[in-house]
């Protein structure tokens, strides 16, 4: 029965692996910044990133992507903002999805909520992250635009 249960989790493990993009992954490995957030009605409707602050608040804001074990951290420490830190685990699928988990010093697996956002014309030095939020009973695409620091 051990050697049943092993052999299942084995394979859900290797089916979990495959849909993942180890390209995209590795090429965010190291600092980011997130130089602009649009989305339309910005001049009129705020919009708060991830239950954290005003989406302009993570304008500047520091990432660290680790591709190895897609872990890393997030700071938020804009003038006028809440500053804000936590450690984060992600994933990138060969579909574009990018899964973002902010656990705030705990293990990831107890965090049961996360974030799920599309990803966007990766460079080397940029790429896009893109979350439909609903504002007002309309979705609305907010962009963070990263850069390579």
């Amino acid at each position: 029965m051990k050697k049943i249960l092993s052999l299942c989790l084995m394979l859900v493990l290797f089916a979990a692996c495959g849909s993942l993009d180890q390209k995209s992954q590795s090429g965010l490995k190291g600092n980011w910044t997130i130089t602009s957030v649009t989305y339309p009605g910005s001049e009129y409707i705020k919009v708060t990133s991830f239950d954290v602050a005003d989406s302009q608040c993570f304008v500047g804001s520091s990432w660290n992507f680790i591709s190895n074990n897609n872990k890393g951290t997030m700071t938020v420490a804009k003038g006028g903002c809440p500053s804000f830190s936590s450690p984060i685990v992600w994933t990138v699928t060969k579909t574009g999805d990018f899964t973002l988990k902010i656990t705030e010093g705990q293990k990831a697996k107890r965090v049961s909520e996360g974030y799920f956002l599309k990803m966007q014309n990766q460079t080397e030095n940029s790429f896009q992250l893109v979350d439909n939020v609903t504002v007002g009973g309309k979705t609305v695409a907010v962009t963070y635009n990263f850069s390579k620091i």
